[in-house]
């Protein structure tokens, strides 16, 4: 495995410009006291708001951030994966910029990962969103399992640690930020999960989470398992040059 002290935490930024510095701050707070290398790469995803002007700031203050800015908005999962081509590091990072996954959590996820797995993820213990958005979280997240034959008890939780290599090798699509457990599975990785805290919006609106959202992500199904069907992996045993 890659050297484990290097990690890039990617985040997409979507109109969320007074959440920004409390969440670097908290970020900042958990993982300086780390034995670890750390960046924080955050996309802004065509927001229309000061997010963008307000990662600048956080970039020329603290050697840390790093960001990019899509000219505008694509989606979550084009801002995750324009994060994990960015990223410096071996092992990635995946948080929400609303302030609702919490780092705090982060170095036991970390600590997880370390045992040897490929993937670690988050499972929101207590949610603290509105009953609409839990229950649509709920179905949705029951069809995907059983569709793709998983037992991933959160895959809309955006805590997660995961090795960079196999990342980037996934399947690319609207929507694929959903399945990350199952696609990063088709790559061989082991996947662990543990509870993490889930905490109330702090300030704005929610943009990526809602019935219409979860409800879009139930055509991407069939797609998803014609892949674990279909996919093949290859080790070559030598070769001349």
């Amino acid at each position: 495995m890659a050297n484990i002290q290097n990690v890039s935490i990617v985040i997409p930024v979507y109109n969320e410009e007074e959440n920004l510095p409390r969440l670097f701050d908290e970020i900042a707070r958990v993982m300086r006291p780390l034995a670890r290398t750390w960046e924080v790469v955050f996309v802004d995803d065509g927001s229309t708001d000061k997010s963008l002007a307000v990662l600048k700031g956080l970039a020329e203050a603290n050697a840390e951030v790093r960001y990019l800015a899509f000219t505008r908005n694509r989606g979550q999962s084009a801002a995750f994966c324009a994060g994990f081509d960015e990223a410096f590091h071996p092992i990635v990072v995946t948080l929400d910029a609303d302030l609702q996954n919490d780092p705090a959590d982060i170095p036991a996820m970390l600590a997880l990962f370390d045992l040897g797995v490929d993937m670690a993820i988050g499972w929101r213990r207590k949610r603290q969103d509105t009953l609409s958005k839990r229950y649509a979280s709920k179905i949705a997240n029951a069809i995907r399992n059983r569709i793709t034959r998983e037992s991933v008890r959160d895959t809309g939780c955006s805590l997660k640690v995961m090795r960079r290599d196999m990342l980037v090798r996934i399947p690319r699509f609207k929507g694929m930020h959903r399945y990350l457990p199952t696609l990063m599975k088709l790559e061989g990785a082991t996947v662990a999960e543990m509870p993490v805290n889930h905490r109330e919006r702090h300030m704005g609106l929610s943009k990526y989470g809602n019935w219409e959202r979860a409800v879009a992500g139930v055509r991407d199904l069939l797609g998803v398992r014609w892949l674990q069907d279909r996919h093949f992996g290859y080790e070559i045993r030598e070769k001349n040059r």
